[in-house]
């Protein structure tokens, strides 16, 4: 009788062990990065956004997301492993194409922010500092100009201060790789590009409006030929909207992109008189991560 007993409390504390050892918890090894933004646009079907955090100076992915016509990432939240997130410094924002054959992060770095316990502010400071962002411009034509002026200026803007040859006015950063500037016209069906450029004193990258001669050595455009649909040109520019954007290079649209650091509107006078670009800082992202 002592003997089976004893068989039956050892059954038993087996047992017993046995169901505690499969009641202990496993060890958390992923954590929830929530992200949160302000200002991202839709990058269409080509681009998305892809999330890095930065570990003993390694980037690592936390997984990419797009942003719906609203502004809203999808998705918000994902599984990161909990080591990495402990461990990391930083927290970096890129524009990758769709289908990437690269596991490294892009040049287009467009928000990023340090970790301060379990959470990072994020801001477009990696593109530039644009706090003290200023510009002008002026109404000119010289790619139709054979022999002097020939009292049409109402049809072109450029960027800088009217001389011979004129000069450039901004106050605006050095972009990074990965990033241009491009003007731009509001015209009677939507903005009109004047051209991207990285140089303030030279010509821009293009010139699909202009007239068959050379610009002068700053970024702008004459609206005579080529006008697309909804256009009519010549195009009078006087008492229209004119913008300065940060691009993405390779570019996810043809319209301008969603930051805008300069906004202008041109007046009646064509040059000399000059207009001045002011500051648009609520155009630039924000963001906030957490886990």
């Amino acid at each position: 009788m002592k003997t089976n007993n004893s068989l039956f409390t050892l059954f038993f504390a087996m047992i017993l062990f046995v169901s505690c050892k499969e009641d202990e918890p496993s060890p958390i090894t992923d954590l929830t990065l929530n992200v949160n933004f302000s200002g991202l646009e839709d990058l269409g079907s080509d681009f998305v956004y892809e999330g890095w955090i930065l570990v003993n100076g390694s980037p690592v992915s936390t997984g990419t997301f797009r942003v719906d016509p609203e502004g809203k990432a999808t998705p918000s939240s994902f599984l990161v492993s909990k080591a990495d997130l402990e461990e990391a410094s930083m927290f970096v924002l890129s524009i990758e194409p769709a289908n990437d054959s690269d596991p490294g992060p892009a040049a287009t770095k467009i928000l990023a922010g340090e970790f301060s316990n379990n959470s990072a502010s994020l801001s477009s400071g990696l593109i530039g500092d644009f706090s003290n962002a200023a510009g002008s411009f002026f109404l000119r034509t010289p790619t139709d100009e054979t022999s002097g002026n020939n009292g049409n200026d109402q049809n072109g803007v450029w960027f800088g201060l009217p001389g011979a040859p004129p000069l450039p006015d901004f106050v605006l950063p050095e972009l990074p790789e990965g990033w241009a500037y491009e003007g731009w016209v509001v015209g009677d069906n939507g903005p009109l590009t004047t051209g991207t450029f990285t140089e303030f004193n030279m010509m821009d990258e293009a010139a699909p409006f202009s007239g068959p001669n050379p610009g002068p050595p700053v970024p702008g455009e004459d609206f005579f030929l080529n006008a697309p649909s909804g256009e009519t040109f010549p195009l009078d520019i006087r008492g229209r909207t004119v913008v300065i954007s940060v691009e993405p290079v390779p570019d996810n649209s043809p319209g301008p992109f969603s930051i805008k650091p300069l906004v202008g509107t041109a007046g009646q006078e064509t040059a000399p008189t000059t207009y001045s670009l002011g500051k648009n800082l609520g155009s630039l992202p924000t963001g906030t991560v957490s886990f």
